[in-house]
């Protein structure tokens, strides 16, 4: 990026909370049904239909806002957000514009800087419109989802920024347990603001609005292409004319943001008081609601009790499944080392390779704990293990099932070994004869020789020790 700008981002952020039924009504809230089965009067925005509280919503709003130090207002306030399109069944949205559940919150990046939150607010969700061809159809399921947008200062700086940020958000609500905050099913969505202006400049930029990205390359992606759109239209001097207050998309397939609206102002929605409803007030026994251990300060700890290198906590504290997989092996006496490189290594690489999460992983922690063990024990070597976990990908068996079916059980038998040793030896006196003129690099083939005549068996630590007092 050209150092001759600074760039301001802000993000918003919709988490669809993960509450059986709807905000405002007893629908309910699952995926993937069939178009306009859960629907009724209110989410349908029939008249004469009223809107009830959720109140378990709320409570998943208190729980966010206690996770990044924020302030909860004991009272809140809906209002009307007034616009027009074919998946809002009411023409209006009910959402909190004056008095938010939850204000005044940061995240902090790993380098220590502060990025703050203006507001978490409750809103219902709108529908879902679908294109097939030259025909567009609306399914209302999705209407009156309760959601949790999330507004940010304009505090980061580039896109690195806003992606670490938005990864934290993302660890946060799955931590809590209040959404799964699946991308692709549109459970945790953003909405981009993005400005540029020249270094040294206090006013801000002109600002655009990139909507609804669903993957953190896709954001990082739009926030660039973006971002070396304003600086072009600075350099040429067209900023003001090809740079406007607007909403735009990101074309995945092109890489390109293209515009789709001008962007509204508050004024435009035309808020007022929601009149069926009266202001919120958050129950007592909410504030002291008890969150679980996020991931900065699980990450921290694992660091501290477990010894692990700083990438390593992260990888292993990223999504609360793993965390849990590793505390798993860890409760089953594997040493944090161990389960680290087995986990985070061998079982998570073969996942991704075949597309599946760790949470329907064919490998639960107790049989990956247990090739662990096998391979300290020495029944198995470190070769070993990874043959059997490639069976368990494949086969529902026990781990000593495996290894029998394999057979990858070691020979430790040290007299046993020593009598392989002695016929290498004995096969190989030119080799013995230069490995003790100085060609200590031999050492390996004889290793391997013995390996060889064990068809892979031998305990490889027993090997080296009886060859290097044979050789000495």
């Amino acid at each position: 990026m050209n150092k001759n700008y600074e760039v301001v981002i802000g993000l918003e952020v919709h988490v669809q909370l993960n509450t059986k039924s709807k905000i405002f009504c007893s629908c309910p809230t699952s995926f993937g049904d069939e178009p306009n089965t859960n629907t009724c009067p209110v989410c349908l925005g029939l008249p004469g239909a009223l809107p009830v509280m959720n109140k378990e919503a709320v409570k998943k709003a208190v729980m966010f806002g206690k996770a990044v130090n924020a302030k909860i207002n004991k009272i809140s306030t809906f209002e009307r957000k007034n616009y027009f399109y074919p998946d809002l069944p009411k023409g209006y949205q009910i959402s909190q514009f004056v008095v938010p559940i939850v204000e005044n919150g940061e995240i902090i990046l790993d380098s220590g800087k502060k990025i703050g939150i203006t507001r978490a607010h409750l809103e219902e969700d709108a529908g879902k419109n679908i294109h097939e061809g030259d025909v567009s159809k609306v399914d209302l399921n999705r209407a009156g989802t309760p959601l949790l947008e999330i507004v940010s200062e304009p505090d980061m700086r580039s896109s690195d920024e806003a992606i670490e940020y938005l990864k934290k958000l993302h660890a946060i609500v799955r931590y809590l347990g209040i959404s799964d905050a699946n991308m692709q099913e549109g459970s945790f969505r953003c909405d981009a603001n993005v400005s540029v202006r020249p270094k040294g400049q206090k006013e801000f930029g002109t600002r655009v609005e990139i909507k609804n990205l669903n993957s953190f390359r896709f954001i990082k992606q739009a926030i660039e292409y973006e971002i070396e759109r304003h600086i072009e239209a600075y350099e040429y001097d067209e900023y003001e004319d090809e740079v406007v207050q607007e909403t735009r998309l990101f074309d995945t397939k092109s890489g390109e943001t293209k515009s789709m609206r001008g962007k509204e102002e508050s004024a435009d929605y035309r808020y007022f008081p929601e009149p069926d409803l009266l202001p919120l007030e958050v129950p007592d026994e909410f504030f002291d609601i008890e969150i679980p251990e996020l991931p900065d300060e699980k990450k921290k700890r694992y660091m501290e009790e477990f010894k692990l290198k700083e990438y390593d906590a992260g990888v292993l504290t990223a999504e609360p499944a793993l965390a849990k997989f590793f505390e798993e092996m860890i409760e089953l006496g594997v040493e944090p080392a161990a389960a680290n490189r087995w986990l985070a290594i061998e079982l998570l690489g073969r996942l991704n390779k075949a597309g599946i999460s760790i949470e329907n992983s064919p490998v639960p922690a107790k049989k990956l704990a247990l090739i662990a063990i096998r391979e300290k024990e020495a029944v198995i070597s470190g070769a070993g293990g990874k043959k059997v976990l490639d069976l368990l990908m494949e086969e529902d068996i026990e781990v000593d099932e495996a290894i029998e079916k394999l057979g990858l059980k070691q020979v430790s038998d040290e007299s046993a070994i020593e009598k392989m040793v002695d016929e290498v030896l004995s096969a190989n006196e030119d080799k013995v004869a230069e490995y003790k003129a100085g060609k200590e690099k031999l050492f390996g083939f004889f290793v391997g020789q013995v390996m060889k005549a064990s068809r892979g068996k031998a305990n490889p630590q027993i090997v080296n020790k009886i060859l290097k007092e044979k050789l000495k």
